[in-house]
């Protein structure tokens, strides 16, 4: 069992060295129920720095508003239709930003007039040096590496 437990840290190790990409949540709007029409969109992205892997979260009243993601014509004219992705689910919903570009998102509804849209660029992931003095408004979720250690120690507790 010894030789399991130390080639299981051995794997665990090198994967963590070879990948370490950490993640934020950006609550969109600032609040936990922020995506509603009193908010200025645009000054809190202008605010936000977002890296691909970077999740967003959208709190409302899904009775009243929904969240489209959506291109950029669109979004310039509040068109509703033709939608690239539905993200609404059940009013506390999320969204990952996958890919280093500009994202589009409004509410659909006739809410997207009263200034319910966002636009936000994604960069890509910095190297894993220059994370560390990434800064934003934004929480950052359990890095890879912890949640890994979480596992080996459960792990660790099994092989007792």
């Amino acid at each position: 069992m010894g030789k399991q437990l130390w080639a299981l840290i051995y794997v665990t190790v090198v994967i963590l060295i070879i990948v370490e990409v950490e993640s934020s949540l950006h609550r969109v709007g600032g609040g936990r129920y922020s995506w509603n029409s009193d908010v200025n969109y645009s000054d809190w992205a202008n605010h936000q720095r977002f890296y691909s892997g970077d999740w967003l979260y959208f709190g409302f009243n899904r009775t009243r508003h929904s969240i489209l993601q959506v291109n950029k014509s669109s979004y310039d004219q509040c068109v509703d239709t033709d939608f690239i992705f539905n993200i609404t689910r059940g009013g506390r919903d999320v969204f990952q930003l996958l890919e280093p570009k500009p994202y589009y998102f409004i509410c659909g509804r006739g809410y997207c007039l009263k200034g319910m849209k966002l636009a936000i660029n994604v960069l890509p992931q910095p190297p894993p040096s220059a994370t560390l003095t990434r800064t934003s408004t934004a929480l950052t979720l359990i890095p890879l590496h912890a949640f890994t250690a979480v596992i080996l120690i459960f792990v660790f507790k099994a092989l007792l």
